[in-house]
């Protein structure tokens, strides 16, 4: 009867377990995971890619305020309504505003004065943050700031305290990181009504955002002010626009706003405000932002008695469903790249595409858990192409930035075409892809005529090269596929420069000159040259970046006993790498830099060799030791995205190591049990026998209930649904996916 009983027990414990991470897994989302040391994430309030991403602003003291809010902070700038998340450039931060008691202000302060203008100090006591809302009492002040927001829309609720001097600033001059204005504009359309335009340059060179304000009391009083300058009437054009909102307030008096945001024009912003959020009812918006958030994060849903998991896995998935984000209005329109105004085209226009960082995690798990996005952010990626005569590489509001190496968006591309995703013109996407890879900037004009990029030539050409071997390889397979045999053939060749790269000697990828030398000497710790042959790395990391042709790697180190023995001397190996190491070599292992992107797939590799094993201690030691939930809980740059994609899918136990190949190569599942949810009504679920910290190991897989042999999985076996069951323990299982045919291959599935 005891037994009985205690299986009751536990029954009714996980399926209490069950139904709350089911019916609430926003609730374990931490927003602040990643606010501290160099995660760079956003904090505030938004939807999933969602264009407005309303919170919280600081000072900028340097590189990791790149989001414009940092964990060690304790002053507050006011509220912007748009941010970046986890970048390494800081930009945007546009239309700060701040609710503020006393006498007029016009700005925040200074850096040598922070609290000589409207900003205030604060502590993390004062502040609520959970998905699709913040808030923070500011003390200061006697004032209760709340906000939340739809897609276009930003909802601010202030609660004033009695006073005759109350006051909403609305700041157009100042930004994040390198954003600057260079043209601001706000005019008063009725007391509680304004619109206005702001244009700047930064890291996004020619950024053109129109807003509307709608209020739920009408202004008192305004004053406007170009910088520090007063102007009368209702209107200002000018280098830094500022309106002053003036209100005598009771005690406890509420005063809401709605910023609608467009990158078309005035009228659509007021057209957005109307479309989609037509009432003032500020609870009704917040109680929609999180069941927006408890939709999509409920599209994963997984078991584990370990909280500190939960949280880490929803926040990671909340990461990955910040960005990219809408650039388009709610009627469709958006402004292109070549800043035409593009009318109904037919899908949903994104921009804040980090696609060096992105191609090789994020966007392989939007196949699986966005699939309704998938096809209108490749469409976007394509107009792109049609406006600008290449494919983006890191585009942000409407701008090209040319950030990173490689063309990128290739594999993304590629990979959703192979998939099978609707919607999308195979033709125009090699049409793109060649155009892309046939410029001849960027070391590509010395790919076309040398067969590799001298790096006496052409800085960082090592990264660039490799990158672009990665994507020739996509062009080569999507020409193949289109029948396309003479440029199938052409981008094949182009696939293998990597092996210009490789020394047999030092087992290194390294740099070559004009001459067809090797540049000397070689220190594998550092980029060697003043120019820098390695993007963000060195040559111990990037020796890997070929996951396109994992088999050719391995031949080149002359089989995979010395492949092996290289990869574990990567987990161990300890040097300098000099005062002028990139900030973004982080989260070492040895010298595996979990914190940057080009170390993502590394650990993967042991599969290709047959010891599938030693990846799943690798993966484990990851996922248990560079990621935690709190605020410095990651180990890099959160880049869009890309450090919790890896997390959330190494934690489910596989990832798509080739990001265009479809095949996902096993690791180590880190819950009980998982479940996707997937179009038509399916679900792929992930049942995890005998899991535990210690049993980390492999022992057996089955899939829909029969023997399943293969270190890996693919798109396809996933995407028709059904169970995947593994088996663990505490040693090595090393017959599992050491036979040739069981290990991952390196074509198209």
């Amino acid at each position: 009867m005891k037994n009985v009983l205690f299986v009751l027990i536990l029954l009714l414990v996980n399926f209490q377990t069950t139904k709350s991470q089911s019916g609430d897994v926003a609730g374990y989302v931490d927003p602040y995971i990643g606010t501290g040391d160099h995660g760079h994430v956003f904090l505030g309030a938004h939807v999933p890619f969602g264009a407005v991403q309303v919170g919280p602003t600081n000072y900028v003291k340097g590189w990791d305020w790149c989001s414009g809010y940092h964990y060690s902070d304790s002053i507050l700038t006011g509220f912007s309504q748009l941010h970046l998340n986890g970048t390494g450039v800081g930009d945007l931060g546009d239309i700060l505003v701040m609710p503020y008691i006393g006498k007029v202000q016009f700005a925040p302060g200074t850096d040598k004065a922070p609290l000589s203008g409207w900003a205030t100090k604060y502590t993390h006591k004062d502040e609520i943050a959970k998905p699709g809302y913040f808030s923070v009492n500011l003390r200061q002040y006697l004032i209760n700031a709340e906000m939340s927001a739809t897609e276009r829309v930003a909802f601010h609720k202030y609660t004033f305290p009695q006073s005759t001097e109350a006051h909403i600033g609305i700041n157009l001059a100042m930004g994040i990181g390198w954003d600057r204005p260079v043209k601001t504009f706000i005019k008063k359309v009725d007391p509680s009504t304004y619109t206005g335009y702001r244009f700047s340059t930064g890291w996004s060179k020619d950024q053109r955002l129109y807003f509307a304000i709608k209020l739920s009391r009408p202004a008192d009083a305004t004053l406007l002010f170009d910088g520090m300058h007063p102007k009368s009437g209702d209107v200002l054009e000018g280098d830094s626009a500022v309106l002053v909102i003036n209100y005598r307030t009771d005690q406890g008096e509420v005063i809401m706003m709605k910023i609608g945001i467009s990158p078309v024009s005035e009228e659509n912003a007021l057209s957005n405000i109307a479309a989609e959020i037509p009432v003032w009812n500020f609870k009704q918006v917040v109680d929609k932002a999180y069941a927006s958030w408890n939709k999509e994060l409920g599209r994963v849903s997984v078991v584990t008695k370990d909280k500190h998991q939960l949280r880490a896995f929803y926040t990671a998935l909340y990461h990955t469903f910040t960005s990219p984000v809408l650039f388009n209005d709610h009627n469709g329109d958006y402004r292109g790249t070549d800043k035409e105004v593009y009318k109904n085209p037919g899908f949903n226009n994104y921009t804040v595409f980090s696609l060096w960082d992105t191609y090789r995690a994020a966007h392989p798990l939007y196949t699986l858990v966005q699939p309704g996005r998938v096809s209108d952010m490749v469409q976007s990626m394509l107009a792109i192409y049609r406006q600008q005569g290449k494919l983006p590489i890191w585009p942000l509001m409407g701008c090209e930035t040319d950030c990173m190496v490689g063309y990128p968006a290739v594999p993304v591309v590629a990979d959703a075409i192979f998939k099978g995703f609707k919607g999308i013109d195979p033709q125009l996407a090699l049409e793109a892809m060649k155009g892309s890879s046939m410029r001849d900037d960027y070391g590509m004009n010395y790919i076309k005529a040398k067969g590799y990029i001298p790096a006496d030539k052409e800085k960082e050409s090592v990264s660039k090269a490799l990158e672009y071997a990665l994507s020739d390889w996509a062009i080569a397979q999507l020409a193949q596929k289109l029948g396309k045999q003479s440029d199938y053939e052409y981008y094949a060749k182009r696939a293998k420069a990597y092996t210009e790269y490789f020394d047999p000697k030092t087992g290194f990828m390294r740099p070559k000159l004009d001459n067809g030398k090797f540049r000397e000497p070689l220190d594998p710790f550092r980029s060697i040259h003043e120019w820098g042959d390695y993007t963000e790395g060195n040559a111990w990391q990037y020796t890997w970046l070929v996951p396109q042709d994992v088999e050719g790697l391995i031949s080149l180190f002359g089989g995979e006993k010395p492949f092996v023995q290289k990869l574990d001397s990567l987990f161990i190996v300890q040097g300098d790498m000099g005062d002028n190491a990139s900030p973004d070599i982080s989260g070492l292992i040895g010298q595996y830099a979990h914190g940057n992107e080009p170390s993502h797939h590394i650990a993967y590799f042991y599969a290709y060799a047959g010891q599938q094993w030693k990846t799943a201690e690798k993966i484990r030691y990851i996922l248990e030791n560079r990621y935690f939930d709190k605020p410095a809980g990651l180990s890099g740059n959160e880049d869009c995205g890309q450090m919790s994609a890896w997390y959330v899918l190494s934690s489910l136990g596989f990832y798509q190591v080739n990001p265009a190949s479809g095949c996902f190569v096993f690791g180590s599942p880190l819950f009980d049990r998982a479940s996707l949810v997937l179009p038509a009504g399916k679900r792929f679920t992930i049942n995890v026998r005998k899991p535990g910290t210690t049993n980390i190991y492999i022992q057996s897989v089955k899939l829909n209930g029969k023997p399943y042999s293969h270190s890996f999985i693919t798109y396809k076996e996933i995407i028709d649904g059904g169970t995947l069951e593994f088996v663990m323990g505490d040693q090595p299982n090393k017959d599992f996916g050491a036979k040739p045919e069981d290990r991952p291959q390196s074509r198209v599935f």
